[in-house]
């Protein structure tokens, strides 16, 4: 999780509580690939896809809770909701979700070919360092995403504030 919301302001219930956690679903999803029915992993995406989506409403909701004009504020909403559903599908679903599958299907490989050891042993060390990994990515992939937002999607919102997506 992020670091605490300074003194006085608003706990953001999308990022700084366990609800964040939920946006990690399909990356132990991804871990437990080779242990569970597809189906399992399937649920896991569905699982993170609500809490972006979830996330994305209310960012929208807060940006639409300041007074302004009805067109500055129709903006502020679109490019809120906008910018949040982007960076957490990238940020949250589709790149970790990427990394952590490859990740464990290489290693799937690497100790079928290098071990002696039964399937079940190299299917739960391939979970396990799915697991160990989620931690170590998260971080490098948030800035990579805010990197490429920056550099692309949030050159084309109107002059308006940045929204604080990450």
């Amino acid at each position: 999780m992020s670091e605490p919301p300074p003194r006085g302001a608003e706990r953001d219930l999308f990022r700084d509580t366990w609800v964040r956690y939920l946006g990690y679903a399909n990356e132990v999803g991804e871990a437990f690939r080779s242990l569970v029915p597809a189906a399992v992993v399937w649920l896991s995406y569905g699982v993170s896809s609500s809490y972006v989506l979830a996330d994305a409403i209310d960012k929208g909701k807060k940006a639409g809770a300041v007074p302004s004009s009805e067109a500055g504020r129709s903006t502020r909403v679109t490019v809120a909701v906008v910018d949040t559903f982007v960076w957490q599908a990238l940020a949250s679903v589709a790149i970790p979700g990427f990394t952590i599958n490859r990740v464990c299907a290489a290693s799937l490989y690497i100790l079928g070919t290098a071990t002696r050891w039964p399937l079940s042993v190299r299917k739960w060390t391939t979970t396990a360092l799915g697991l160990l990994v989620i931690p170590v990515i998260i971080h490098p992939i948030d800035r990579s995403v805010d990197f490429l937002l920056d550099s692309s999607l949030r050159k084309l919102y109107p002059s308006v504030e940045k929204p604080s997506s990450s």
